[in-house]
């Protein structure tokens, strides 16, 4: 009898299990009922948080700590990851620049910055990188990834001919852009951003308007860093030669996503598309007999790009059938069936505090996918 292949593609769950540990945990279970099945682990994301960690995981490669300049000026300890080329690093700007990084109560976007997620793009050239890969979800900045070209040596001045303070609540007195410091080399570096946002910069459907009152933004302070982004775009526009107001992902991160248009050699992708790519997980799927997927929570939005939808896609173009596991299942789950995922288990045994459920997610996903093999093994 022929031994199945399992392919483990799973996201992390979230404040639970990263997503290696959750391919351990199925393999765990799964190995009850198939002991001698070929197992193949392909740790997901879809370019949000836990990317970095996947990424480094599924290549070979390396993941650093660093101190950087955090949201508010203060000192924080930051990480990127050197894949296993040793060309490739993965950055998540919220690792330094995030808003889980500010307390609710000080949360300000006219002050924060993204200097520290510049300051970690510097480390990965001192490595001699050449291809970053940067995730800019879940920010606490809307300063339009000026912090993080101060980090890479732009300067910003007043009409004073003073520096521009750190925050997006400066942008309005920009009036010369100085790039005479900047490092040559980061021209050479390709830079791949991580989004699913499509948001411009500015305007009701720009990052101020939209992300703003999310990161402390008041009515009031909304309507001025859209103004001041709109500002500094049009110095760009007029000293640089970029207009890059209206690019579709400019407003992703605070403007993260235009500065890096702007100062860097870069273009954005779909970050679960970025992840299938480095993964190999196309090739890893080849001749499987099943794929496991799932991350915390599953519901009919994880078809806008989530990990399941996107690991469901590629073993769909294989005729793999597809089964996944998460924490919590949401709404209108039925969705997801004609977008290539097969079947959808939770994994929480009954009633629990949320505690006791996220210490146990090992424990649950092993127990669930060694019921999902008996039925498999029933059924064939």
């Amino acid at each position: 009898m022929k031994q199945k292949t399992f392919v483990l593609a799973p996201d992390s769950f979230k404040e639970s299990m990263t997503a290696k540990e959750v391919c351990m945990a199925m393999e765990s279970g799964l190995k009850k009922v198939f002991p001698d099945a070929n197992y193949i682990h392909v740790p997901m994301a879809d370019g949000g948080e836990g990317t970095t960690q996947s990424l480094v995981d599924a290549t070979g490669g390396t993941l650093y700590s660093l101190e950087v300049t955090g949201p508010l000026g203060n000192k924080v300890i930051a990480h990127y990851g050197i894949l296993g080329d040793k060309q490739t690093a993965v950055i998540e700007m919220a690792s330094a620049s995030g808003i889980q990084l500010v307390a609710k109560e000080q949360r300000n976007p006219l002050i924060t910055t993204t200097y520290g997620t510049g300051e970690l793009i510097i480390a990965c050239m001192k490595k001699g990188i050449k291809k970053i890969i940067l995730g800019i979800g879940g920010s606490a900045t809307n300063d339009g990834g000026a912090g993080m070209a101060q980090a890479l040596g732009v300067q910003f001045y007043d009409d004073q001919g003073q520096h521009l303070p750190f925050g997006g609540g400066a942008l309005n007195k920009l009036s010369k852009i100085d790039m005479s410091n900047v490092d040559p080399n980061l021209q050479s570096i390709d830079f791949i951003i991580a989004s699913d946002v499509s948001n411009p910069l500015c305007g009701e459907h720009g990052a101020s308007f939209v992300f703003g009152p999310q990161k402390g933004a008041t009515p009031e302070m909304v309507k001025q860093l859209d103004s001041n982004l709109k500002h500094y775009a049009d110095i760009i526009k007029q000293q640089l030669n970029k207009d890059i107001a209206t690019i579709p992902g400019a407003g992703a991160a605070g403007g993260l996503g235009a500065g890096l248009m702007a100062f860097t050699n870069s273009k954005m992708e779909k970050g679960i598309n970025i992840v299938i790519k480095y993964t190999q997980l196309h090739n890893k799927l080849a001749g499987a007999d099943f794929c496991f997927t799932g991350e915390g929570g599953i519901d009919f939005q994880t078809k806008f790009g989530k990990t399941p939808y996107g690991v469901a896609q590629v073993a769909k173009a294989n005729k793999i059938p597809v089964i996944a596991l998460a924490g919590t299942i949401g709404k209108n789950i039925d969705e997801l069936y004609a977008e290539g995922i097969d079947t959808i288990f939770g994994i929480v045994p009954g009633a629990a505090k949320i505690e006791d459920l996220l210490a146990n997610g090992f424990q649950n996903i092993e127990r669930t996918s060694e019921n999902i093999a008996r039925l498999i093994k029933m059924v064939k």
